[in-house]
């Protein structure tokens, strides 16, 4: 094995390799590239946007400072993913008695497809020359967005989501830390320009000003983070979207640049399935259906309260029945989500 570190051929057969796994784009800065975070990160958290997630207030330190992470990292290898959808994800909010389920939870965890491709491209990585790696995807303190901008994956646009010229925002982000010392990209620079197509899509208006998500009036946050009743006053906006929300996604212009995704498995069966077929899931059925997929996290619970807001939404009067058989549910959360639902129906 050759010892001597050609960072420009490394970094080169790194880019080639990362294409070669399925990642549509490979990156590189260093862990202190990302000076502003901690201050944005606290203002966030100090205007209480991020709601019930207190891990983010726990973990402050280290998702403000990638560089505390783990002090002996030289590089951070920053990578996207598509997973592109092959519809318009917007269209079944028009049919109120299915359910809408965000395009990056319609197939497999993303967590365990992308983590894999990142590890095997580490194992390459360590091949090429020896070096300690850790891969990160979505499940440490790590500001993937904000160090993607770093290495010129994207910019993080007005809806805080990473942007790119080349393949759009519907991308999944991955990081391999290392201690070699790789060469880095140039940072990427803002496109947004005047568009504010993404914040005037928003159902709920998550944002109070561009570049500012307040997680507690995001659908996503309240359908996927958020336990116990959801506000009554966004209930109404949250339609029949159970999991997550795509919309200030969907509305991104430089979507027009979208790259199909790699793997087929992120386009799986989930579907828009009727919404009375999903509120007679018990406990086991619910595991059952969504065994390898993100809704699984969520738990049943919560997922049946979901459904039941969609319910009340949907103008169905024939779901009444549907609902009435969830009074008796012995969650307390759910009974109250039954009863909304019923009221709202009353005289549909």
């Amino acid at each position: 094995m050759n010892n001597t570190l050609d960072t420009a051929g490394l970094k080169d057969r790194l880019v080639s390799q990362a294409s070669i796994e399925g990642f549509v784009s490979c990156r590189v800065c260093r862990p202190w590239d990302v000076p502003d975070v901690p201050a944005r990160l606290a203002a966030f958290v100090d205007a209480g946007y991020h709601g019930q997630m207190e891990w983010m207030a726990d973990r402050m330190a280290w998702r403000g400072d990638p560089a505390a992470l783990w002090p002996e990292a030289k590089s951070v290898i920053m990578l996207a993913e598509s997973y592109t959808p092959l519809y318009d994800p917007t269209s079944v909010l028009d049919e109120t008695e299915n359910a809408a389920v965000s395009v990056y939870a319609q197939g497999r965890d993303y967590h365990d497809i992308v983590k894999k491709r990142l590890k095997r491209l580490a194992r390459w990585l360590i091949e090429q020359q020896p070096c300690e790696v850790k891969v990160f995807v979505d499940t440490a303190p790590v500001p993937e967005k904000a160090l993607g901008q770093a290495a010129g994956l994207g910019w993080q646009g007005k809806h805080t989501n990473l942007v790119s010229r080349d393949w759009g925002n519907w991308a999944f982000l991955g990081a391999i830390f290392t201690t070699l010392d790789l060469d880095v990209d140039r940072a990427e620079k803002d496109h947004c320009g005047s568009c504010r197509s993404c914040l005037a899509a928003c159902p709920t208006d998550a944002f109070p000003a561009p570049y500012r998500l307040d997680a507690r009036r995001c659908i996503s946050y309240l359908t996927i983070e958020h336990s116990g009743p959801v506000d009554p006053e966004l209930r109404s906006k949250l339609g029949n979207r159970i999991y997550g929300c795509d919309d200030c996604l969907a509305a991104c212009p430089w979507n027009k640049f979208a790259v199909q995704a790699s793997d087929m498995r992120y386009h799986g069966g989930v579907g828009s399935p009727p919404l009375a077929e999903l509120a007679t899931l018990d406990d086991a059925a619910f595991r059952a259906r969504f065994s390898g997929s993100p809704i699984k996290r969520i738990g049943r619970n919560r997922f049946i309260r979901n459904v039941l807001y969609a319910i009340g939404n949907s103008g169905q009067a024939d779901l009444v029945p549907t609902a009435q058989g969830l009074v008796g549910d012995p969650d307390p959360t759910i009974v109250e989500a039954a009863q909304w639902a019923i009221e709202q129906l009353a005289g549909k």
